[in-house]
């Protein structure tokens, strides 16, 4: 069937820049007063998100925006952090089966079924959350919401199908292991949250994959896929009433009991700074992730954190500008010829997170970058600009509107939102959190965090020039006299 019928990878928007004619200075004024007033406005006028739970505690959430068409899914509080170190991989297996039949549904009928919709059908698992959401004409709701139901209630698990999906995932596991920026970031998490489900990587280990049975699967369904966990969200051409109507009609028979030995929700994990190094001079360049304990979802710190990365920026080579970047360490990164590449993140779980930057470069330019970098990591904690500030609120302003730009964004961002915060957090409440944060904020929240700090690093790649743990932890703060 067409691949882009039914598939099981994320996808990222363009972004598009308009350049047009020069305006003299009194008409672009004028267009700056209006484009304030707009933004503004728009702030407000977006469509309310409206929540109802039906009595076995499924929430139903959506935004109608009449569009021809919608994005409809089922969003649940379920990934890696909530499996053992036995069955670790499962919730990943059984994402890989849901589109392979169910029940009711014949694998061949299924992808018939959805590739008659013309529609596109897709899902993913994380460490706590699991989704499978669907976008489709709006007139085909009922049968988009059906499908849904079938698919989280209904799962086959055919032997034949395990076991071509077991294949399909082995071969998969391969292809991670060659892709450094995620074989590092799972050694982050690996290393700072050791001992802990935070700690095992949402794919599973080859041995678990070549273990897990269909008892396996069907427990962890069993055991997860309960009512509280689900949030069924919706956006754009679509009915609330008719939505709660389909819930009721398809999704009211999804259990809501939990049994006595479920794993805790969520179960508890802790940060411990530490490191994890994986030399191999055979590789032609170094990946190296420095992070320190961040907050959970529904931490307010979470927005000065943001800014504070947004300062930091990021960079690669192959961008333009040269040395005039706005950043001050990409900028010092072109001045000496430093890393290929750097990124921050905040990676947020629902009690704990990692705040940290990731970097890549050649072995000689390791020691240099790191320095340079705790080097930003201590001026944000001592002397953040309000300039530099300002522009970062701006940036993350923009990243937050470009995120909900299409139904199957929108969607996301609300099923997530509920999950992560209990409801949805409307664009005029953010816009409200980033006005209020300052300079002296920033400094604030990032000496909380960072200054100080033991730090979890994880390295792979030829990375002998790597700074000992003790010479990178004394760089978490600075002696003055």
């Amino acid at each position: 069937m067409a691949a882009s019928s039914v598939c099981r990878a994320g996808c990222a928007g363009g972004r598009t820049l308009l350049r047009g004619p020069r305006s003299s200075p009194a008409l672009m004024s004028l267009g700056r007063n209006r484009g304030a007033a707009t933004y503004a406005q728009a702030l407000h006028n977006i469509p309310e998100t409206q929540v109802t739970s039906l009595d076995n505690g499924l929430r139903v959430a959506s935004e109608e925006s009449g569009q021809p068409t919608c994005t409809v899914g089922v969003w649940i509080g379920v990934g890696s952090r909530y499996e053992s170190e036995k069955n670790n991989g499962a919730g990943y297996f059984v994402e890989h089966l849901a589109f392979k039949g169910t029940k009711k549904r014949p694998c061949a009928t299924f992808e018939k079924e959805v590739e008659s919709m013309g529609a596109h059908l897709n899902c993913y698992t994380s460490r706590e959350q699991t989704a499978y959401f669907m976008k489709a004409l709006s007139k085909d709701l009922p049968k988009a919401v059906e499908i849904l139901a079938d698919i989280v209630q209904n799962c086959s698990l055919e032997d034949s199908q395990i076991e071509k999906e077991r294949s399909t995932i082995l071969q998969e596991l391969q292809e991670i292991d060659s892709n450094l920026t995620d074989v590092v970031f799972d050694y982050l998490h690996a290393t700072a949250f050791q001992g802990t489900a935070l700690s095992r990587t949402v794919e599973g280990t080859t041995e678990n994959i070549k273990r897990l049975t269909r008892a396996d699967l069907a427990a962890y369904i069993d055991t997860h896929y309960k009512a509280p966990r689900m949030v069924l969200a919706a956006a754009g051409g679509v009915s609330h009433t008719e939505l709660v109507d389909l819930a009721r009609q398809h999704l009211s028979g999804v259990p809501f009991e939990y049994k006595e030995d479920a794993v805790p929700i969520p179960p508890p994990c802790r940060f411990t700074g530490s490191e994890i190094r994986v030399r191999d001079d055979a590789l032609p360049l170094a990946h190296v992730a420095i992070a320190v304990e961040g907050p959970g979802w529904s931490n307010p710190d979470n927005i000065p954190l943001l800014v504070a990365n947004l300062i930091i920026g990021r960079y690669d080579r192959t961008f333009g500008g040269g040395k005039n970047q706005s950043s001050r360490l990409a900028t010092i990164a072109v001045e000496n010829k430093l890393c290929q590449s750097f990124q921050t993140f905040n990676t947020c779980y629902s009690d704990t997170g990692l705040f940290g930057l990731h970097f890549v470069s050649d072995a000689l330019n390791i020691e240099d970058t790191l320095h340079f970098a705790q080097g930003e990591w201590m001026r944000l904690c001592t002397s953040a600009t309000d300039g530099e500030v300002k522009r970062a609120k701006n940036i993350l302003r923009n990243a937050l509107v470009a995120q909900l730009d299409g139904t199957t964004p929108l969607c996301e961002n609300i099923g997530s939102h509920l999950l992560n915060y209990g409801r949805r957090i409307s664009l005029a409440e953010w816009d409200a959190r980033i006005a209020a944060v300052d300079a002296r904020m920033v400094q604030e929240v990032c000496s909380k965090y960072i200054y100080d700090k033991c730090p979890a690093v994880a390295a792979v790649g030829p990375i002998e020039q790597l700074p000992d743990y003790n010479r990178i932890r004394s760089a978490m703060y600075w002696l003055r006299f």
